[in-house]
């Protein structure tokens, strides 16, 4: 059986997406993921979309308004939803069996935040033996205290370019690389 591709689309909620808590080209990111989305359905790839469950946190509590997805993402019935209850979107999670169930082995990796979950969530992919490809610009965070978000996305990027992987690989391309890419998945 044909081995296949995964868009993961980390934590795109609007209780992250607020005034409180501005996230670096957030427009441009929602567009770059939608793209794609679109793009890995047409291909009969999976779009999964992973939102935080904080109910222990009493925050990002489902069917509230702060853990929906945002309006401007464009998504479709035949998406699948996953709820995720730490940084680690496989952390007693059902995404390492639904990824399996698929036969998928390469996750596209987009979302929010960087330098939480959607780090957490690659380092995890990484011991899981996945390839992973991660779209430089289609991941977005807050400024922080000690650093602004381009500069936080700017160093992940670099980290994960840097890091030695396992079985699997990892790469970072953005956007306009990987749409120049799919071409070649007719081949596969």
């Amino acid at each position: 059986m044909e081995k296949r591709k995964a868009l993961i689309v980390i934590d795109m909620q609007k209780g992250s997406f607020t005034s409180e808590t501005p996230r670096f080209d957030s427009d441009n990111v929602v567009k770059r993921i939608n793209s794609l989305a679109k793009i890995f359905r047409e291909y009969d790839y999976p779009v999964i979309y992973i939102q935080h469950d904080g109910t222990k946190e009493n925050e990002f509590v489902p069917m509230t308004t702060d853990w929906e997805l945002l309006d401007e993402l464009e998504v479709e019935s035949t998406d699948l939803f996953l709820n995720k209850y730490a940084n680690d979107s496989f952390y007693r999670s059902k995404l390492s069996q639904i990824l399996s169930e698929l036969n998928v082995s390469e996750l596209f990796i987009t979302g929010c935040a960087t330098d939480f979950c959607v780090e957490s969530t690659i380092q995890s992919a990484l011991v899981h033996d996945y390839q992973i490809t991660i779209v430089s610009n289609g991941h977005t965070t807050a400024d922080r205290p000690h650093l602004k978000a381009e500069k936080v996305i700017e160093h992940y990027n670099w980290v994960w370019k840097n890091m030695i992987s396992t079985k699997g690989k990892i790469e970072v391309f953005d956007y306009d690389e990987i749409l120049k890419m799919m071409p070649a998945w007719n081949n596969f």
